[in-house]
Formats: C-alpha cells, structure tokens, sequence
C-alpha cells in the first residue's frame, strides 16, 4: 500500500468514528429530550438525519464506484446540514438550552464543512 493510500484509509477511518461518535452525541441528547410533542418529532428528525451522516459516510468508503461514492457523499452533506438544521430548531424553540448545543452544534458544522469540501474538490477533478 503507498502513502497515499494509507492516508486515504485512515482519514476514512477517522471520519467514520467522528460520524459515528457524533451520532451516538445525538441519540445521548435525544434520549434525554423532553417529553413534549414537539421535542419528539424534532428529535426523530434529528435522530434520522444524524444517523443517516454515519451510515451514508460508511457506506460511501464502500462504494462500488466512483458514482455511488459520490452519490453517498452527497446523501452525507445533506443529512449534516439538516442535523444541524434540527440542532437550531431545539434551540430556538427553546426546547433545549442553547448552551447545551454548542458543542455538538460545531461539531455538525466541521463535519458538514469537511464532507461539503471533499464534495466540491471531487467535482473540480470529475470535470478535469
């Protein structure tokens, strides 16, 4: 195996335990959500699209070709940012305290501008 693909490979790995941690973060909070009407459905969206950067991400490292890796890596940049859509949305509902987001919040932002980066250079090389 070269370098660079030893690098590629544990950049995957690394990405995909961040994903996943990431998303064990929002089933942690969503577990811990109040019991309102409200906080359910959001927190189910939340769920949803936080789970789906993980799984969409580990799926794309086995993509079976170029196109279905970047199909996957586009489902992924969607997903964080309507994570982070739904993080916002239980802060300023005022469902959870906005203080308790911060972390995870940011968290959901560097992964969406990671993913969101990757994305934009593979379809600069796509069109070389």
């Amino acid at each position: 195996m070269d370098v660079l693909s030893a690098n590629l490979l544990s950049f995957n790995e690394d990405l995909r335990g961040r994903t996943k941690q990431a998303a064990l973060r929002v089933i942690y909070l969503f577990q811990h959500l109040p019991r309102t009407g409200e906080a359910a459905i959001i927190g189910k969206q939340l769920l949803r699209s936080a789970t789906s950067v993980a799984a969409n991400f580990r799926a794309s490292c086995r993509g079976r070709s170029s196109a279905e890796w970047y199909a996957k890596l586009c489902i992924c940049v969607e997903e964080a940012d309507e994570t982070l859509f739904w993080l916002e949305l239980l802060g300023d509902a005022n469902i959870v305290a906005k203080s308790r987001m911060t972390a995870l919040q940011k968290e959901y932002g560097e992964i969406l501008s990671i993913l969101a980066s990757i994305r934009k250079k593979a379809k600069q090389q796509s069109k070389s």
